[in-house]
């Protein structure tokens, strides 16, 4: 039996803003906006390539806004990945780390960044989001 990972709730103040955020910056795919009641909103969202999407709430069931950490996306060629949020999207991404030894430390120029090299970023409400490269899997 496959058990597999469809969606992720993510917490955000303002569900209109958020869907633009991952939508218009990010690149996700709106799949679902639909309003469910005067309250309640399903707006769901894919990355490009991902066979997992998110989920927009507002807070509630536990979850508050912008306490989402340890979110991944993965990519082939994270500098690239890199250059089209900051360049081409304009988001905020923090500079090139790898996990070394247990923490993140600086990436050197030319370090090979398989596995091991990221770029954290944070969506309007704080949410936190690494993007990780990993290379091509067969």
């Amino acid at each position: 039996m496959d058990w597999k990972l469809e969606v992720a709730t993510v917490p955000v103040s303002d569900v209109e803003r958020a869907r633009d955020f991952y939508s218009e910056k990010l690149g996700f795919t709106v799949d679902i906006d639909q309003p469910v009641s005067d309250d309640v909103r399903l707006v769901q969202l894919t990355p490009p390539g991902s066979h997992c999407s998110i989920h927009l709430s507002k807070p509630g069931m536990g979850m508050e806004t912008g306490s989402l950490s340890g979110l991944f996306l993965v990519v082939t060629d994270v500098r690239k990945a890199r250059a089209e949020l900051l360049v081409e999207r304009g988001v905020e991404v923090g500079d090139f780390q790898v996990f070394d030894d247990g923490t993140y430390r600086a990436a050197t120029k030319d370090e090979n960044l398989d596995y091991v090299g990221c770029v954290f970023f944070e969506d309007p409400d704080g949410n936190g989001w690494c993007i990780q490269q990993i290379p091509a899997r067969d």
